[in-house]
C-alpha cells in the first residue's frame, strides 16, 4: 500500500476515535444524571379544588375565609399569583392536567354529563386509551399511584365500556363520577377500584383525605408516591359542618353564603390533616401543589340548586365558564417539603398543563413521544425564576362571554370572538362530525387586547393605543388557534 494512502487511512481512524469519544462522554455523563434524578425522587401530592374562585382564600384576598392551613402552606412555599387551569370548566380541565395537553386534542370540550345519548355524540366523551397521563409516566420510573375523589373524565363511569382511572396508571383509587351525592354530606357515590362503596359517613372533604391516609399507611416499600387528592369542594351541591356555618353566620348575608364559607375552611381542615401527616411521615421530599379545576360558579346561575355559590373571583373579571381571566385564573400554591429552595410570591405565568413536563424531570420519567402544551417549570423550584417559551391559549366554544378564544404570552392577553357568515358561532358543548365542518369555517374577529400586569380586571382594551404588539399578537394568536383546532379530537359515533 502507497505510503500517502496509508497516512489518509491512520487520518480518518483517529478522527473516529476523536469524534467519538465526546458523545460517549456525553451519553455516560446523561445516564449517571438520570441516575441521580432518580435517586432523589420527590414524593407528589396534587390537591385539586372543584369551582374554588382565585379570591376564596384568605392568603388571596378573601377578606372573611379563614383558610390558616393554606395560608402556611402558601408562606413556606411558593404562592403563585399567575396560575391558570387548563379550561373554564371541570372535565376539561382535569384531562388537560393529566396530560400535560390542551383537553380539545383529547377531545373533550365541556363538563362530561350523565350517560344520555345525544345528537352532537356528548355520550362518547371520556379520555381515551391512548391518552398518556401523569400517573402512568411516573410508574414507569417506580412511582405507586393514588387518586381519592373527582373524576369527571368518561361518560361512563366504573364502566367495561371506557377507560377507567386504574387504566391510566393509578393503582388505587376511590372517586365518584362527578360530584358527591346527595351532597358533601354523608356521600353514595363512591367507588373503590371497581367496586361501590354505599354511603360513608362525614363530609367529602375529610372522606377523601381519610382514604389518602389509609392508602399511605398500607402502601409497600420506600418508593415514592403520586397522589391526587380531588376535592368535591366547594362545588355544589354544598354542606358543611354545622359547627363552621355557625361560626360565619355573624360575617354572612344569608345562611347559604355562611355555608358556602364554611365548606372552604372544611376543604382547609382537610388539608391541614393531611399535610401534618405527610410532615410526620413523609417530611424529607414531598412536593405538594394546590389549585382549583376552575373559576367560581355563579350564583344562582342555574337556580336554586347554585344558591350556595358565593364563590369569589377577587379582581378578576368573569367567573367559571368564562375566558376572561376568573374563569381560568385561579390560586396556585406549591411547597416543597424537606426540599424548599424557593419561597415568596411569584408572578411568573404557571398552567397545570406545566404539571406533567415538571413531574417528568423531577422523577427523571421519560416524556410521551407527543407534542405537549405543558412545560416544565422545575427552574421556578430551584430559582424562582421561569418564563413560557410558548403561550398559552384556550378554546372554551360554550363560554357565556362572547369571546371564546382567548390567548396570554408573557403580560398580553389577546381575545376573539368566532364568526360565521356575519353571525357568532352557536354554542357548542362538543365537536363531532355534525358540525367540525362548521366550528372549522368560523373565523377570529372582534378582537381585543389587555396588559394583564396592568390591568388585571381586563377593563382596558389597548388593541389601538398599542398597534404594534396588537399586530403580533394577532398574527401568532390566528396561527396557534388554528394549529389547535386542526389537532381538535372529532368525535363520531360508530354505527
Amino acid at each position: 500500500m502507497k505510503p500517502r494512502l496509508i497516512r489518509f487511512f491512520l487520518l480518518l481512524t483517529v478522527i473516529a476515535s476523536v469524534s467519538c469519544k465526546p458523545n460517549g462522554a456525553t451519553s455516560r455523563k446523561e445516564e449517571q444524571s438520570k441516575k441521580e434524578t432518580i435517586a432523589k425522587q420527590p414524593n407528589i401530592v396534587v390537591l385539586l379544588c372543584d369551582d374554588l374562585g382565585y379570591g376564596d382564600l384568605s392568603s388571596f384576598g378573601h377578606p372573611i375565609i379563614k383558610t390558616e392551613n393554606l395560608d402556611k402552606l402558601a408562606a413556606s412555599g411558593i404562592r403563585l399569583t399567575n396560575f391558570y387551569s387548563t379550561a373554564p370548566v371541570c372535565s376539561p380541565s382535569r384531562v388537560g392536567m393529566l396530560t400535560g395537553r390542551s383537553p380539545n386534542k383529547a377531545g373533550v370540550y365541556d363538563f362530561i354529563p350523565g350517560l344520555k345519548k345525544s345528537e352532537d355524540n356528548r355520550d362518547l366523551v371520556h379520555l381515551q386509551a391512548y391518552e398518556e397521563t401523569i400517573p402512568a409516566m411516573l410508574k414507569t420510573v417506580g412511582y405507586s399511584t393514588c387518586l381519592v375523589g373527582k373524576w369527571h373524565c368518561s361518560s361512563r363511569f366504573n364502566s367495561d365500556q371506557q377507560p377507567q382511572p386504574n387504566d391510566f396508571g393509578f393503582d388505587h383509587w376511590m372517586a365518584t363520577h362527578n360530584n358527591a351525592a346527595p351532597s358533601h354530606k354523608n356521600p353514595k357515590n363512591f367507588v373503590r377500584n371497581g367496586q361501590e362503596v354505599g354511603e360513608i359517613e362525614g363530609f367529602s372533604s375529610q372522606i377523601v383525605v381519610n382514604e389518602a391516609i389509609q392508602w399511605l399507611d398500607k402502601k409497600d416499600g420506600d418508593n415514592p408516591f403520586f397522589l391526587e387528592v380531588a376535592f368535591h369542594e366547594p362545588h355544589e351541591p354544598i354542606a358543611s359542618p354545622e359547627e363552621l356555618v355557625e361560626k360565619y353566620m355573624p360575617y354572612a348575608e344569608t345562611r347559604e353564603q355562611a355555608e358556602y364559607f364554611a365548606n372552604v375552611e372544611n376543604v382547609d381542615r382537610a388539608v391541614g390533616r393531611l399535610i401534618a401527616y405527610l410532615e410526620k411521615n413523609h417530611s424529607g421530599n414531598t412536593l405538594i401543589v394546590f389549585s382549583s379545576d376552575n373559576g367560581p360558579e355563579t350564583l344562582l346561575r342555574y337556580g336554586e340548586k347554585a344558591k350556595h355559590s358565593y364563590g369569589s373571583p377577587g379582581e378578576l373579571k368573569g367567573m367559571k365558564l368564562w375566558t376572561n381571566e376568573a374563569g381560568f385564573r385561579v390560586p396556585g400554591i406549591i411547597s416543597w417539603v424537606g426540599e424548599n429552595k424557593v419561597s415568596g410570591t411569584k408572578d411568573a405565568v404557571v398552567s397545570a398543563l406545566d404539571f406533567l413536563p415538571t413531574f417528568a424531570e423531577l422523577s427523571g420519567a421519560k416524556l410521551p413521544n407527543r407534542e405537549l402544551d405543558g412545560e416544565s417549570f422545575k427552574s421556578l423550584l430551584d430559582t424562582g425564576e421561569f418564563a413560557r417559551s410558548t403561550p398559552l391559549i384556550w378554546a372554551f366554544y360554550d363560554a357565556i362571554n362572547e369571546r371564546r378564544v382567548a390567548m396570554r404570552k408573557g403580560d398580553w392577553k389577546i381575545m376573539g370572538r368566532l364568526e360565521v357568515d356575519n353571525n357568532t358561532l352557536p354554542h357548542i358543548h362538543n365537536l363531532y362530525d355534525g358540525n367540525e365542518a362548521l366550528v372549522k369555517s368560523a373565523k377570529l374577529t372582534d378582537f381585543v387586547l389587555f396588559n394583564l400586569k396592568e390591568d388585571i380586571n381586563e377593563s382596558e382594551d389597548l388593541s389601538v393605543r398599542e398597534a404594534t404588539v396588537f399586530e403580533s399578537m394577532k398574527k401568532e394568536f390566528e396561527i396557534r388557534y388554528k394549529e389547535l383546532l386542526e389537532d381538535s379530537h372529532i368525535w363520531v359515533r360508530n354505527q
